[in-house]
């Protein structure tokens, strides 16, 4: 396909082969694993930048009629960049998070499996690869949740996470199959505008759904904040670049379905600012940084959601990067202070900024930029899907528009609380999670550094003489970009609910009643949904054991009981009665020979006598017959 096909198919396997390599090695390279880790990613960071500039093209077989196909083109080449360049970054910052007593091969090896598989996700063309990735991303992520295993409860956070989006997963298969019905023999994503009705809606719904709940948008964001309990390293990297970046990425990518399904843009529009303004609303309400920021990213990937139906493809892509550089700037912060103190409450790490300024200096730029306060990165990238959404619909544009003030909201409350004097008492909340360090690595600051950096001039994106090029190879010229007026006004709404968050401090958001209560129902709808979703999955996996146990297991065994009961009777048949028969005939035979060798004297005279006596019987009969 491609002089250069051997470039597409070395960036995915530079990961994917360095990752399995570690993980299977495990502790027997614990000394080394950061660095063969970094090693890869920096690798893997080279190759995507080459690749997004020549951007190669390979084909290899897969299946019968429908072949594996990577190519960089416009959006991947975007997201194979952030991906690999977020993972570098949070592979460097692990180096200092993790000491020899834990096992750094199967972490490392496991984190470049997981940014492979998302490499996979995002060059792949066809759905049957596609469905590969997606389902390595997804194990993966299992694994890493789970990493510290011995505790009961990162199981159960990991079992949440992964039947959770396992469960919206069936969509894909779902819509893979409604395409083939539908004609689109290759599976080729875009293709699919093309199946015909009724598939072609039942593949939009697959693909949605699938989107949906890897992106943990409403209502199955519940998965997310589940995932916290996996390292911090993990948490950025799943929440930044990959993992929820891929049901969004998904979206971007097949907008044309969306839009030839007739009802999918405004379905999808509406649930994604819906999204981002009600998990924004919980962000509010937590005092957990982590799940605050774990809220936040529902939020913001809310964002991305509402371009996809809106149209706005190229704002939306600007906001994915700019949202994986700043939301993983966050967490490995977040995750600093942890280490270093841990705890992750917001009241205990009342002066952490003061304290550790490098961490605080950068996190206040990723907040700024969470905020959508200017001139940080996620101002301008919010205002140019904004702009798509008000060409489609003033309320939706409305919707998204107070969804962006509650940013600035729950932004400004978690960095009020880090720059605030430190309490004589503080200490008394510290090492509630993990005994801190009461240090920072010199490891961990310049990803913290080269991270705030992006996230403060991303917005660059924007500027015409970089987006008129960014929408020509993403196939969108003519998206709409905002007006003076809608860059003034929410930038103007996000001060303005800076200054009174900041204003009103420690004490709680004021708040009427009915939106108090509502929040108090969407986190006790937050824990029906688990309870709709979690553990009917896990009592249909355990009726399917007791299923296949009493029923299944006791079937296979009744069957080969019967079998070897068939098999000796056959036995028995054939010894009692072919092998006696065949005996009989044999011993016959044997007696007729040895009957017949008794004429056989070798004399002629005797012949003939034999001969004359043998006509003479046969005249007679004749005779006797007539």
């Amino acid at each position: 396909m491609s002089h250069l096909s051997w470039l597409a198919w070395l960036l995915l396997a530079v990961p994917l082969v360095g990752g399995a390599g570690l993980t299977v090695a495990g502790r027997r390279v614990n000394s080394l694993a950061p660095i063969l880790g970094v090693a890869a990613a920096a690798g893997t960071c080279v190759l995507a930048v080459v690749a997004a500039g020549v951007r190669p093209a390979a084909s290899a077989p897969l299946l019968d009629g429908i072949p594996a196909v990577v190519r960089v083109d416009g959006l991947s080449a975007v997201m194979v960049v952030t991906v690999a360049a977020v993972t570098l970054a949070v592979l460097v910052f692990s180096v200092g998070e993790f000491d020899q007593d834990e096992n750094r091969g199967r972490f490392f090896g496991l984190m470049l499996l997981f940014a492979g598989a998302m490499l996979v996700t995002v060059t792949s063309t066809g759905l049957a690869l596609l469905l590969m990735g997606w389902e390595v991303m997804g194990a993966t992520s299992y694994a890493l949740i789970a990493y510290w295993w011995h505790e009961p409860r990162r199981v159960a956070a990991a079992n949440t996470a992964f039947l959770t989006t396992r469960a919206a997963d069936l969509g894909l298969y779902a819509a893979a199959g409604a395409a083939l019905a539908g004609g689109v023999t290759g599976l080729d994503l875009a293709d699919l505008p093309k199946a015909s009705a009724p598939w072609l809606a039942v593949a939009t719904v697959g693909i949605v759904l699938a989107a949906f709940g890897k992106s943990g948008q409403l209502p199955l964001s519940f998965w997310l904040s589940r995932a916290m309990e996996g390292p911090s390293p993990v948490s950025a990297l799943l929440h930044s670049a990959t993992m929820v970046a891929a049901g969004a990425y998904l979206l971007l990518r097949v907008h044309p379905l969306l839009g030839a399904s007739g009802w999918g843009e405004p379905t999808v529009a509406w649930l994604g600012a819906v999204t981002a303004l009600v998990m924004g609303l919980v962000a509010v309400a937590q005092t957990d940084l982590k799940q605050l920021l774990a809220a936040s990213t529902c939020a913001q990937i809310g964002f991305i959601i509402l371009a996809a139906g809106a149209g706005g493809v190229s704002g939306g892509t600007m906001q994915l990067v700019a949202h994986a550089a700043t939301k993983s700037l966050l967490f490995l912060a977040a995750g600093a202070w942890l280490t270093a103190l841990g705890t992750k409450q917001l009241p205990a790490l009342r002066g952490a900024a003061r304290r550790y300024p490098i961490a605080g200096v950068t996190f206040t730029v990723g907040i700024v930029s969470l905020a959508g306060l200017p001139p940080a990165s996620l101002w301008v990238t919010k205002d140019e899907l904004l702009a798509a959404a008000l060409d489609r619909s003033p309320g939706l544009y409305a919707v998204g528009l107070a969804a962006a003030v509650v940013s600035a909201v729950y932004s400004v409350k978690a960095v009020w609380y880090v720059w605030q004097p430190e309490e004589a008492n503080a200490v008394a909340g510290f090492d509630t999670e993990r005994v801190g360090t009461r240090e920072i690595s010199h490891t961990m600051r310049p990803p913290l550094l080269a991270l705030s950096l992006l996230a403060a001039t991303l917005g660059l994106l924007a500027v015409p003489a970089v987006a008129e090029p960014l929408r020509r190879a993403l196939g969108v010229a003519g998206e709409p970009s905002p007006h003076w007026w809608e860059l003034a006004l929410s930038a103007g709404l996000a001060l303005a609910g800076s200054g009174l968050t900041w204003r009103w401090g420690a004490r709680p958001v004021p708040v009427a009643a009915p939106v108090k209560g509502l929040l108090h129902r969407w986190l006790d709808l937050e824990r029906a949904a688990h309870l709709l979703v979690v553990r009917p999955t896990l009592a249909m996996a355990s009726a399917s054991a007791a299923f296949d146990d009493r029923v299944l297991d006791r079937g296979v065994h009744a069957i080969a009981r019967s079998s070897v009961a068939l098999a000796r009777m056959t036995a028995r048949l054939d010894d009692g009665g072919v092998d006696q028969a065949v005996a009989a005939v044999a011993a016959g035979t044997r007696w007729l020979g040895q009957q017949a060798r008794l004429l056989q004297t070798g004399q002629l005279h005797t012949y003939y006598a034999q001969a004359a006596v043998l006509f003479a019987m046969l005249a007679l009969v004749l005779v006797v017959v007539r």
